[in-house]
């Protein structure tokens, strides 16, 4: 009898589990386990190296042993971490009923720990017929225990200290100019080599553009998918931004630099991309989701032949499907669990509340398993509200605890900056948190994630410089990025040699970052913009890894000024009172309990009109005995703002902080040097912004 339940036992092993899903390395060997539902037959290929023509072992599945339910499943014994690894998926082909098996292809395991990618990978051969056996991208089974942590963990920042810096891992130290040994530029290596920048900076938290591994292919011919937004592994860092590309490097790689960050004070957020994949549409290659089970990973038309695009990219993924919303919670756990992430950024976070018809759901699975999952309740979740379709949800996004990029603080902010008509009325409601978007949800201020520019448009010189894009590299004739960018380029498009245009240029950089470093809500910043990087007028840089998109490190000193203002405005902001004894108050709660009133050049007169192109703004701070008052003027001439008096009218005097027109150092004073005014009005320039103070002395020497 003990003979037979040993047999039993040994049977059971070598036939696998079905659960955790992936390849689990355990005593002895590796458990892979995937799910497809309509599969007919599954085959694993095992290859020694990432350029082998053909595998070294094939491993059939039996239907009736290696299957549970709809869970394919073995354990190849004496299998080690480091071994690459595919799959080949029967069942029909019947794209007339959203059927779209090829056996021919190799696919990457959707829960795969890693991915690596011959040199002659080719997304040619995955759309094309016949096998793509020596040109597939595999996966690579991974170790995910055997890394030191030496006690890190996630940060868990106040989101009321959270200073947002946008960066892309590879564009980041790709530069020749940034210094970084070349073995390590534009890797994850090299920006462990640039944390000390970011510290001096004031930056609290990265967000990282897409890390998960993607097709570098998915682009026009010629060019590369640069930004990183054409997924194929949910659960692998991309290789090519490690410096030790095989096996486990890039996971570790990554570790390593998640760990420095940390040891730096600095959260890292990833831009998580749930919305589609690089497979694009019925034309595209089958890489991984396409081959396993189309009808379950994908919405599709009601011709399910073709693909439902909410993505503008060919295809949309099933989110609220039951398999593709625990295969996006179990990615965001992996990520928190096992790589220490801080939080994220959901790419096209609206198409996340359509159904598998498309229509929008009114309280979406996905969303609320996201929010409510016990492993994510640390993490930050920040929606980018609306999607490809038009579906635009800032300030209705489902959930309670969501941020939100507010797109509305980017385009009110650049109307009023550039002086349109009817715009000042917008720009006050951006100041304060904008309570005309979120203040019916009863949340928090910092619900509101305010930014100008982003990777996604003008970097933040080029709003200034450049009336149209000028997206001709792309070779797409111009067609593509927005038409929509309200900018302004002060006089010529383009570089110039005008040092009144140049001196304006700076101005309105300023008046921007101004304005996004003292609004209530959460500050973000592109990278780069801290020292006027260009695009050269590109608003569409998806496809161009080269200077175009690399931070060029020299305009840390040609923009010195720019970057020394950067950096004393995140030093001031993170003065700010918060911590366990600092009562958090909703937005409205905090704006109904404030000391706050609207002025124009006279004093409780704002001028609401729509010829009107100034504001001021006075608020009192009483915990920090603090006396504020900030002064827009995006009018083409001077004005004379009226000050109001101090508190109680005694001898306080208010003290100038920031005076846009003024050339450095004078533009901002270091806050304990700040000079005191003596009248009582401001002549603010044209196309400026002031900020005043008084008091606050409890933090001056902070």
């Amino acid at each position: 009898m003990k003979a037979t339940v040993a047999t039993m036992q040994e049977l059971e092993v070598m036939l696998g589990q079905s659960a955790p899903l992936g390849a689990i390395p355990r005593e002895g060997g590796v458990n892979f386990s995937l799910f497809s539902r309509h599969a007919s037959g599954v085959t694993l290929l095992l290859f020694d190296h990432e350029e082998d023509p053909n595998p070294a072992r094939r491993i059939r599945f039996d239907p009736a042993t290696n299957r549970t339910h709809h869970y394919w499943h073995t354990f190849v014994p004496d299998l080690k971490p480091g071994q690459i690894y595919g799959y080949q998926v029967d069942g029909p082909f019947d794209p007339a009923k959203g059927m779209r098996f090829d056996s021919s292809k190799i696919l990457l395991d959707p829960y795969g720990r890693g991915v690596t990618v011959p040199q002659q990978y080719s997304r040619a051969a995955a759309a094309s017929e016949g096998s793509d056996i020596a040109s597939a991208m595999k996966s690579v089974v991974i170790d995910t225990c055997s890394y030191d942590w030496e006690g890190d963990v996630p940060l868990q920042k106040s989101s009321a200290r959270t200073i947002i810096y946008e960066m892309h891992v590879r564009g980041f130290t790709r530069h020749p100019s940034s210094g970084v040994g070349e073995e390590r530029r534009g890797t994850y290596a090299g920006v462990i080599d640039k944390i000390p920048y970011l510290q001096e900076l004031g930056i609290t938290a990265v967000e990282l553009l897409p890390v998960f591994q993607f097709d570098r292919q998915d682009c026009p011919a010629g060019s590369v998918n640069y930004w990183g937004y054409a997924p194929v592994s949910f659960f692998s860092p991309h290789q090519a931004y490690s410096s030790r590309a095989n096996g486990s490097g890039p996971v570790d790689e990554f570790r390593d630099m998640v760990k420095a960050l940390h040891c730096a004070g600095i959260e890292v957020i990833l831009d998580a991309v749930f919305n589609h994949s690089a497979e694009g549409n019925h034309n595209g290659p089958t890489l991984c989701f396409k081959g396993i089970d189309n009808p379950t990973y994908y919405i599709l038309e009601a011709d399910r032949s073709h693909y439902s695009n909410y993505s503008g990219t060919g295809n949309t993924l099933n989110a609220n499907h039951p398999v593709v919303r625990r295969m996006i919670v179990d990615s965001l756990r992996y990520w928190v669990e096992e790589m220490h992430v801080d939080g994220f950024r959901f790419d096209l976070a609206s198409i996340l509340s359509r159904d598998s018809s498309g229509h929008v759901l009114a309280s979406p699975p996905v969303l609320w398993d996201i929010e409510s999952d016990p492993s994510l309740a640390g993490t930050k979740i920040i929606a980018e509200a609306w999607d490809a379709a038009g579906l635009y949800q800032v300030g209705t996004f489902v959930g309670d605890r969501w941020k939100e990029w507010n797109g509305k603080f980017r385009d009110d902010v650049r109307s009023f900056v550039r002086s349109e008509p009817g715009s000042v009325h917008q720009m006050a409601d951006r100041i304060i948190g904008s309570p005309g978007v979120y203040g019916h949800e009863q949340r928090e201020a910092e619900q509101s994630i305010n930014f100008v520019t982003c990777h996604d448009g003008f970097t933040l010189n080029d709003l200034v410089s450049y009336d149209h894009k000028h997206n001709a590299t792309n070779r797409e004739n111009n067609r593509d990025g927005a038409n929509d960018n309200r900018s302004w380029n002060c006089g010529m498009e383009g570089p110039t040699d005008d040092a009144l245009i140049e001196t304006l240029r700076n101005r309105q950089v300023k008046n921007f970052l101004t304005i996004t470093m003292l609004s209530l809500g959460v500050p973000m910043i592109l990278m780069g913009d801290e020292v006027r990087q260009t695009q050269h007028g590109n608003n569409n840089a998806y496809c161009q890894d080269n200077e175009i998109s690399w931070l060029d490190w020299s305009l840390v000193e040609t923009h010195a000024d720019i970057y020394r203002f950067v950096r004393l405005l995140i030093q001031r902001r993170l003065l700010r009172e918060t911590g366990p004894s600092v009562e958090r108050k909703s937005l409205n709660q905090l704006l109904a309990g404030s000391k706050t009133d609207w002025h124009g050049v006279k004093l409780n007169q704002p001028d609401w009109s729509d010829h009107s192109h100034s504001l001021a703004f006075s608020a009192e701070i009483r915990k920090q005995n603090l006396f504020l008052y900030l002064i827009l003027n995006a009018y083409w001439q001077p004005l004379e703002f009226e000050l109001p008096q101090i508190g109680d009218g005694s001898r306080e005097r208010w003290r100038r902080w920031i005076d846009t027109v003024l050339d450095s150092p004078d533009d901002i004073i270091e806050w304990r040097n700040a000079p005191t005014i003596s009248t009582q009005t401001y002549r603010a320039g044209p196309r400026s912004t002031v900020v005043l103070f008084s008091g606050g002395t409890s933090n001056v020497d902070h």
